[in-house]
Protein backbone atom coordinates (compact mmCIF):
# COMPACT_ATOMS: atom_id res chain seq x y z
CA UNK A 1 0.00 0.00 0.00
CA UNK A 2 1.06 3.60 -0.67
CA UNK A 3 -0.25 6.95 0.56
CA UNK A 4 -0.33 10.06 -1.61
CA UNK A 5 -0.02 13.05 0.74
CA UNK A 6 -1.25 16.50 -0.25
CA UNK A 7 -1.87 19.81 1.54
CA UNK A 8 -3.91 22.57 -0.13
CA UNK A 9 -2.29 25.42 1.77
CA UNK A 10 1.25 25.63 3.18
CA UNK A 11 0.00 26.55 6.64
CA UNK A 12 -0.76 24.56 9.76
CA UNK A 13 -3.22 25.43 12.52
CA UNK A 14 -4.66 23.14 15.17
CA UNK A 15 -4.17 21.11 18.34
CA UNK A 16 -2.71 17.60 18.61
CA UNK A 17 -2.56 15.48 21.77
CA UNK A 18 0.54 13.38 21.33
CA UNK A 19 0.77 9.74 22.36
CA UNK A 20 2.81 8.69 25.38
CA UNK A 21 6.54 8.24 24.92
CA UNK A 22 7.44 4.73 23.78
CA UNK A 23 10.79 4.92 25.58
CA UNK A 24 9.23 5.92 28.88
CA UNK A 25 6.33 3.46 28.49
CA UNK A 26 8.55 0.44 27.92
CA UNK A 27 10.70 1.31 30.92
CA UNK A 28 7.77 1.77 33.28
CA UNK A 29 6.26 -1.55 32.14
CA UNK A 30 9.50 -3.34 33.01
CA UNK A 31 9.75 -1.55 36.34
CA UNK A 32 6.16 -2.54 37.18
CA UNK A 33 6.89 -6.19 36.37
CA UNK A 34 10.06 -6.12 38.50
CA UNK A 35 8.20 -4.52 41.41
CA UNK A 36 5.81 -7.52 41.39
CA UNK A 37 3.04 -5.12 42.37
CA UNK A 38 0.30 -3.57 40.29
CA UNK A 39 0.02 0.20 39.80
CA UNK A 40 -1.77 2.44 37.33
CA UNK A 41 0.06 3.74 34.24
CA UNK A 42 -1.67 6.64 32.46
CA UNK A 43 -1.02 7.89 28.92
CA UNK A 44 0.79 4.64 28.05
CA UNK A 45 2.04 4.60 24.47
CA UNK A 46 -0.30 2.91 22.00
CA UNK A 47 2.62 1.98 19.75
CA UNK A 48 3.10 -1.56 18.46
CA UNK A 49 6.35 -1.82 20.43
CA UNK A 50 4.69 -0.96 23.74
CA UNK A 51 1.66 -3.16 23.06
CA UNK A 52 4.08 -6.05 22.47
CA UNK A 53 5.96 -5.23 25.67
CA UNK A 54 2.77 -5.07 27.73
CA UNK A 55 1.43 -8.36 26.36
CA UNK A 56 4.62 -10.44 26.36
CA UNK A 57 5.97 -9.42 29.76
CA UNK A 58 2.98 -11.17 31.34
CA UNK A 59 3.81 -14.51 29.67
CA UNK A 60 5.54 -17.17 31.74
CA UNK A 61 6.81 -19.46 28.98
CA UNK A 62 6.54 -20.31 25.31
CA UNK A 63 7.58 -18.67 22.03
CA UNK A 64 7.46 -14.87 22.30
CA UNK A 65 7.63 -12.93 19.03
CA UNK A 66 8.35 -9.20 19.45
CA UNK A 67 8.29 -8.47 15.71
CA UNK A 68 10.55 -5.48 14.90
CA UNK A 69 10.51 -4.04 18.45
CA UNK A 70 14.16 -3.58 19.41
CA UNK A 71 13.67 -2.00 22.83
CA UNK A 72 11.09 -4.63 23.71
CA UNK A 73 13.44 -7.46 22.71
CA UNK A 74 16.32 -6.12 24.78
CA UNK A 75 14.28 -5.32 27.88
CA UNK A 76 12.51 -8.70 27.80
CA UNK A 77 15.83 -10.51 27.37
CA UNK A 78 17.02 -9.03 30.65
CA UNK A 79 13.69 -9.54 32.42
CA UNK A 80 13.17 -13.19 31.49
CA UNK A 81 16.80 -14.01 32.30
CA UNK A 82 15.87 -13.42 35.97
CA UNK A 83 12.59 -15.38 35.94
CA UNK A 84 11.52 -19.01 36.27
CA UNK A 85 10.21 -20.73 33.16
CA UNK A 86 11.70 -21.13 29.70
CA UNK A 87 11.11 -18.72 26.82
CA UNK A 88 12.09 -18.56 23.20
CA UNK A 89 12.42 -14.89 22.30
CA UNK A 90 12.32 -14.09 18.59
CA UNK A 91 11.37 -11.32 16.20
CA UNK A 92 11.21 -10.14 12.61
CA UNK A 93 13.88 -10.93 10.01
CA UNK A 94 15.40 -7.48 10.58
CA UNK A 95 15.44 -8.15 14.33
CA UNK A 96 17.44 -11.31 13.68
CA UNK A 97 20.13 -9.12 12.11
CA UNK A 98 20.36 -6.70 15.04
CA UNK A 99 23.14 -7.64 17.49
CA UNK A 100 22.26 -8.81 20.98
CA UNK A 101 25.58 -10.44 21.93
CA UNK A 102 26.92 -7.85 24.42
CA UNK A 103 23.73 -8.02 26.48
CA UNK A 104 23.59 -11.83 26.41
CA UNK A 105 27.25 -12.05 27.43
CA UNK A 106 26.67 -9.69 30.35
CA UNK A 107 23.56 -11.54 31.53
CA UNK A 108 25.24 -14.96 31.30
CA UNK A 109 28.14 -13.56 33.34
CA UNK A 110 25.60 -12.60 35.99
CA UNK A 111 24.30 -16.19 36.10
CA UNK A 112 21.62 -16.21 33.41
CA UNK A 113 21.20 -19.19 31.07
CA UNK A 114 20.71 -17.87 27.53
CA UNK A 115 21.48 -19.74 24.31
CA UNK A 116 21.51 -18.65 20.68
CA UNK A 117 19.17 -20.66 18.48
CA UNK A 118 20.60 -19.58 15.13
CA UNK A 119 23.54 -17.22 14.51
CA UNK A 120 25.76 -16.51 17.52
CA UNK A 121 25.32 -12.95 18.72
CA UNK A 122 21.86 -12.50 17.23
CA UNK A 123 18.22 -13.44 17.94
CA UNK A 124 16.37 -15.72 18.42
CA UNK A 125 17.26 -16.71 21.98
CA UNK A 126 16.38 -19.59 24.27
CA UNK A 127 16.15 -18.20 27.81
CA UNK A 128 16.14 -20.75 30.63
CA UNK A 129 15.79 -20.18 34.39
CA UNK A 130 19.00 -18.68 35.79
CA UNK A 131 21.62 -21.05 37.15
CA UNK A 132 23.15 -18.91 39.90
CA UNK A 133 21.89 -15.37 39.50
CA UNK A 134 24.16 -12.79 41.05
CA UNK A 135 27.26 -15.02 41.03
CA UNK A 136 29.10 -11.83 40.13
CA UNK A 137 28.08 -8.24 40.81
CA UNK A 138 30.59 -6.36 38.65
CA UNK A 139 30.47 -5.97 34.87
CA UNK A 140 32.74 -4.19 32.42
CA UNK A 141 30.45 -3.06 29.60
CA UNK A 142 31.44 -1.30 26.36
CA UNK A 143 29.88 2.17 26.58
CA UNK A 144 29.65 2.36 22.80
CA UNK A 145 26.99 -0.34 22.56
CA UNK A 146 23.30 0.46 22.50
CA UNK A 147 22.19 2.30 25.62
CA UNK A 148 19.22 -0.10 25.67
CA UNK A 149 21.59 -2.91 26.67
CA UNK A 150 22.88 -0.88 29.62
CA UNK A 151 19.38 0.27 30.57
CA UNK A 152 18.15 -3.33 30.57
CA UNK A 153 20.96 -4.33 32.95
CA UNK A 154 20.36 -1.36 35.22
CA UNK A 155 16.64 -1.99 35.61
CA UNK A 156 17.16 -5.58 36.80
CA UNK A 157 20.12 -4.54 38.99
CA UNK A 158 18.12 -3.80 42.21
CA UNK A 159 16.56 -7.29 42.05
CA UNK A 160 19.93 -9.09 41.95
CA UNK A 161 21.19 -10.63 45.22
CA UNK A 162 24.28 -8.41 45.34
CA UNK A 163 23.04 -5.55 43.19
CA UNK A 164 25.26 -4.51 40.28
CA UNK A 165 28.27 -2.35 39.52
CA UNK A 166 28.73 -1.45 35.85
CA UNK A 167 32.03 -0.05 34.60
CA UNK A 168 31.40 1.70 31.28
CA UNK A 169 34.39 1.25 29.01
CA UNK A 170 34.96 3.82 26.28
CA UNK A 171 32.78 6.62 24.93
CA UNK A 172 29.13 6.51 25.99
CA UNK A 173 26.50 6.80 23.23
CA UNK A 174 22.87 7.88 23.69
CA UNK A 175 23.61 8.98 27.26
CA UNK A 176 20.27 10.75 27.50
CA UNK A 177 18.41 7.42 27.33
CA UNK A 178 20.64 6.00 30.04
CA UNK A 179 19.89 8.98 32.27
CA UNK A 180 16.17 8.56 31.54
CA UNK A 181 16.43 5.00 32.89
CA UNK A 182 18.21 6.11 36.06
CA UNK A 183 15.77 8.98 36.64
CA UNK A 184 12.79 6.63 36.32
CA UNK A 185 14.36 4.07 38.64
CA UNK A 186 14.88 6.85 41.17
CA UNK A 187 11.21 7.89 40.88
CA UNK A 188 10.30 4.34 41.92
CA UNK A 189 12.52 4.42 45.00
CA UNK A 190 15.85 3.10 43.70
CA UNK A 191 19.08 4.77 44.84
CA UNK A 192 22.12 4.67 42.58
CA UNK A 193 25.60 6.15 42.36
CA UNK A 194 26.95 7.34 38.99
CA UNK A 195 30.52 8.55 39.27
CA UNK A 196 32.77 8.97 36.27
CA UNK A 197 32.24 5.84 34.17
CA UNK A 198 30.86 3.67 36.98
CA UNK A 199 27.23 3.08 37.98
CA UNK A 200 26.43 1.22 41.21
CA UNK A 201 23.00 -0.07 42.26
CA UNK A 202 22.58 -1.95 45.54
CA UNK A 203 19.88 -4.61 46.18
CA UNK A 204 16.58 -2.77 46.70
CA UNK A 205 12.86 -3.05 46.04
CA UNK A 206 10.93 -0.96 43.55
CA UNK A 207 8.05 0.99 45.07
CA UNK A 208 4.64 0.69 43.41
CA UNK A 209 3.53 4.21 42.44
CA UNK A 210 0.89 5.37 39.97
CA UNK A 211 2.62 6.98 36.98
CA UNK A 212 1.76 9.26 34.06
CA UNK A 213 3.82 8.85 30.89
CA UNK A 214 4.90 12.10 29.28
CA UNK A 215 4.12 12.50 25.59
CA UNK A 216 6.65 11.63 22.93
CA UNK A 217 9.20 14.24 21.85
CA UNK A 218 10.22 12.07 18.89
CA UNK A 219 6.64 12.33 17.62
CA UNK A 220 6.66 16.07 18.30
CA UNK A 221 9.69 16.50 16.03
CA UNK A 222 7.62 15.62 12.94
CA UNK A 223 5.12 18.37 13.74
CA UNK A 224 7.98 20.82 14.26
CA UNK A 225 9.25 19.76 10.82
CA UNK A 226 5.84 20.52 9.32
CA UNK A 227 5.82 23.90 11.06
CA UNK A 228 9.31 24.76 9.80
CA UNK A 229 8.26 24.05 6.19
CA UNK A 230 4.97 25.96 6.38
CA UNK A 231 4.30 29.62 5.65
CA UNK A 232 2.11 30.18 8.69
CA UNK A 233 1.92 28.27 11.99
CA UNK A 234 -0.31 28.20 15.05
CA UNK A 235 0.09 24.68 16.37
CA UNK A 236 -0.45 23.33 19.88
CA UNK A 237 1.05 19.98 20.94
CA UNK A 238 -0.31 18.62 24.22
CA UNK A 239 1.25 16.28 26.76
CA UNK A 240 4.88 17.45 26.48
CA UNK A 241 7.00 18.22 29.55
CA UNK A 242 9.37 21.17 29.72
CA UNK A 243 11.74 19.33 32.07
CA UNK A 244 11.72 16.18 29.98
CA UNK A 245 13.99 13.18 30.41
CA UNK A 246 13.82 12.52 26.66
CA UNK A 247 16.86 13.40 24.59
CA UNK A 248 14.60 14.34 21.69
CA UNK A 249 13.38 17.34 23.68
CA UNK A 250 16.35 18.96 21.89
CA UNK A 251 13.73 19.45 19.15
CA UNK A 252 12.79 22.84 20.66
CA UNK A 253 16.30 24.27 20.47
CA UNK A 254 17.10 22.79 17.07
CA UNK A 255 14.01 24.21 15.42
CA UNK A 256 14.52 27.59 17.07
CA UNK A 257 17.58 27.79 14.81
CA UNK A 258 15.27 27.21 11.84
CA UNK A 259 12.87 30.03 12.65
CA UNK A 260 10.33 28.49 15.06
CA UNK A 261 9.27 29.91 18.41
CA UNK A 262 8.05 27.61 21.21
CA UNK A 263 5.84 28.88 24.03
CA UNK A 264 5.07 26.64 27.00
CA UNK A 265 1.47 26.11 28.06
CA UNK A 266 0.05 24.32 31.09
CA UNK A 267 -0.01 21.01 29.24
CA UNK A 268 2.32 21.29 26.26
CA UNK A 269 3.69 23.74 23.71
CA UNK A 270 2.48 26.35 21.23
CA UNK A 271 4.55 26.63 18.04
CA UNK A 272 4.68 29.75 15.87
CA UNK A 273 7.04 31.33 13.40
CA UNK A 274 9.72 33.27 15.25
CA UNK A 275 12.11 34.85 12.79
CA UNK A 276 14.71 33.96 10.18
CA UNK A 277 16.50 30.65 9.95
CA UNK A 278 20.23 30.45 10.56
CA UNK A 279 22.36 30.00 7.44
CA UNK A 280 23.61 26.58 8.60
CA UNK A 281 22.57 23.89 11.10
CA UNK A 282 25.42 22.15 12.88
CA UNK A 283 24.65 19.62 15.62
CA UNK A 284 25.97 16.56 17.44
CA UNK A 285 23.10 14.04 17.60
CA UNK A 286 24.79 11.65 20.03
CA UNK A 287 22.08 12.38 22.65
CA UNK A 288 19.15 12.45 20.21
CA UNK A 289 19.87 10.16 17.24
CA UNK A 290 16.18 9.49 16.52
CA UNK A 291 15.62 13.03 15.24
CA UNK A 292 18.62 13.11 12.90
CA UNK A 293 16.51 11.92 9.94
CA UNK A 294 13.91 14.60 10.61
CA UNK A 295 16.54 17.34 10.69
CA UNK A 296 18.28 16.08 7.53
CA UNK A 297 15.01 16.18 5.57
CA UNK A 298 14.07 19.62 6.90
CA UNK A 299 17.49 21.07 6.09
CA UNK A 300 17.24 19.68 2.57
CA UNK A 301 13.72 21.03 2.12
CA UNK A 302 14.67 24.51 3.34
CA UNK A 303 17.99 24.63 1.52
CA UNK A 304 19.83 25.08 4.83
CA UNK A 305 23.20 23.29 4.83
CA UNK A 306 23.50 20.78 7.64
CA UNK A 307 26.63 19.47 9.34
CA UNK A 308 25.79 16.47 11.53
CA UNK A 309 27.81 14.21 13.79
CA UNK A 310 26.93 11.68 16.50
CA UNK A 311 25.24 9.32 14.03
CA UNK A 312 27.13 6.19 15.09
CA UNK A 313 24.04 4.15 15.96
CA UNK A 314 21.95 4.98 12.88
CA UNK A 315 23.22 2.10 10.76
CA UNK A 316 21.99 -0.57 13.22
CA UNK A 317 18.45 0.73 13.70
CA UNK A 318 15.34 -0.64 11.96
CA UNK A 319 17.30 -0.08 8.75
CA UNK A 320 20.65 1.48 7.86
CA UNK A 321 19.28 4.99 8.25
CA UNK A 322 22.36 6.69 6.85
CA UNK A 323 22.16 4.79 3.57
CA UNK A 324 18.38 5.23 3.45
CA UNK A 325 18.75 9.01 3.82
CA UNK A 326 21.32 9.09 1.04
CA UNK A 327 19.03 7.14 -1.28
CA UNK A 328 15.85 9.11 -0.68
CA UNK A 329 17.16 12.67 -0.39
CA UNK A 330 18.89 12.16 -3.74
CA UNK A 331 15.43 11.83 -5.35
CA UNK A 332 14.66 15.47 -4.52
CA UNK A 333 18.07 16.91 -5.39
CA UNK A 334 19.62 16.85 -1.92
CA UNK A 335 22.95 15.29 -1.02
CA UNK A 336 23.60 13.52 2.28
CA UNK A 337 27.19 12.26 2.52
CA UNK A 338 30.28 12.17 4.70
CA UNK A 339 31.81 15.62 5.08
CA UNK A 340 35.33 16.32 3.76
CA UNK A 341 38.22 15.17 5.99
CA UNK A 342 38.91 18.73 7.18
CA UNK A 343 35.80 18.55 9.38
CA UNK A 344 36.68 15.21 10.96
CA UNK A 345 40.28 16.19 11.55
CA UNK A 346 39.32 18.99 13.93
CA UNK A 347 37.68 16.64 16.43
CA UNK A 348 38.19 13.04 15.31
CA UNK A 349 34.43 12.67 14.80
CA UNK A 350 32.66 11.57 11.61
CA UNK A 351 30.59 14.36 10.08
CA UNK A 352 27.83 14.19 7.48
CA UNK A 353 26.72 17.09 5.31
CA UNK A 354 23.27 17.94 3.95
CA UNK A 355 23.59 20.06 0.81
CA UNK A 356 21.16 21.30 -1.82
CA UNK A 357 17.57 22.50 -1.83
CA UNK A 358 14.73 20.06 -2.49
CA UNK A 359 12.67 20.45 -5.65
CA UNK A 360 10.29 18.13 -7.49
CA UNK A 361 7.31 18.23 -9.82
CA UNK A 362 6.10 14.63 -10.01
CA UNK A 363 5.40 13.20 -6.53
CA UNK A 364 8.50 11.25 -5.44
CA UNK A 365 7.92 7.76 -4.04
CA UNK A 366 9.67 7.21 -0.73
CA UNK A 367 10.06 3.61 0.50
CA UNK A 368 10.20 3.31 4.26
CA UNK A 369 12.66 0.40 4.55
CA UNK A 370 10.36 -1.04 7.27
CA UNK A 371 11.43 1.97 9.35
CA UNK A 372 8.73 4.09 11.01
CA UNK A 373 11.02 7.10 11.23
CA UNK A 374 11.68 7.14 7.50
CA UNK A 375 7.94 7.43 6.85
CA UNK A 376 7.42 10.24 9.34
CA UNK A 377 10.61 12.14 8.50
CA UNK A 378 9.70 12.40 4.80
CA UNK A 379 5.94 12.98 5.19
CA UNK A 380 6.34 16.70 6.14
CA UNK A 381 7.68 17.38 2.63
CA UNK A 382 4.08 17.11 1.44
CA UNK A 383 3.33 20.60 2.75
CA UNK A 384 5.52 21.85 -0.13
CA UNK A 385 4.34 19.50 -2.90
CA UNK A 386 2.64 16.06 -2.95
CA UNK A 387 4.73 13.00 -2.06
CA UNK A 388 4.05 9.26 -1.93
CA UNK A 389 4.97 7.13 1.10
CA UNK A 390 5.23 3.35 0.71
CA UNK A 391 4.22 0.95 3.48
CA UNK A 392 2.60 3.71 5.57
CA UNK A 393 1.38 1.27 8.26
CA UNK A 394 4.96 1.11 9.54
CA UNK A 395 4.27 4.20 11.70
CA UNK A 396 2.37 1.91 14.08
CA UNK A 397 5.71 0.96 15.60
CA UNK A 398 5.87 4.27 17.49
CA UNK A 399 3.06 6.66 16.45
CA UNK A 400 -0.07 4.79 15.27
CA UNK A 401 -2.19 7.96 14.91
CA UNK A 402 0.34 9.86 12.79
CA UNK A 403 -1.75 9.82 9.60
CA UNK A 404 -4.96 10.61 11.51
CA UNK A 405 -3.25 13.60 13.11
CA UNK A 406 -2.13 14.88 9.69
CA UNK A 407 -5.73 14.67 8.48
CA UNK A 408 -6.80 16.70 11.54
CA UNK A 409 -4.35 19.38 10.42
CA UNK A 410 -5.81 19.54 6.92
CA UNK A 411 -3.96 16.90 4.92
CA UNK A 412 -5.55 14.95 2.13
CA UNK A 413 -4.34 11.35 2.18
CA UNK A 414 -5.22 9.06 -0.69
CA UNK A 415 -4.42 5.37 -1.01
CA UNK A 416 -2.69 4.67 -4.34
Amino acid sequence: MKFLLEKDRPSVHGTIHLDGSKSVSNRVLLIRALSKKSFEIRNLSTSDDTRAMEALIQRSDGVLDVGPAGTTFRFLTAYFSTQDGEQILTGSERMKKRPIGPLVDALNTLGADIEYMEEVGFPPLRIKPPKDLGQTSVLDVPASISSQFISALLMIAPTLPKGLKINLVGKLVSASYLQMTLDMMQQFGIDYHFTGQTIEVSPQSYQALDFKVESDWSAASYHYAIAALSDDVDLTLKGLYRDSSQGDAATVELFSRLGLETSWTDDGVLIKKGGASRPMLEHDFILCPDIAQTMAVVCGAMGVPGLFTGLETLSIKETDRIQALKNELRKIGVSFAKAPPRFSSRSGKTFYMVEGKAAWDTPPVFPTYHDHRMAMAFAPLSIINPVIIEDPEVVGKSYPDFWKDLIKLGWKIEMV
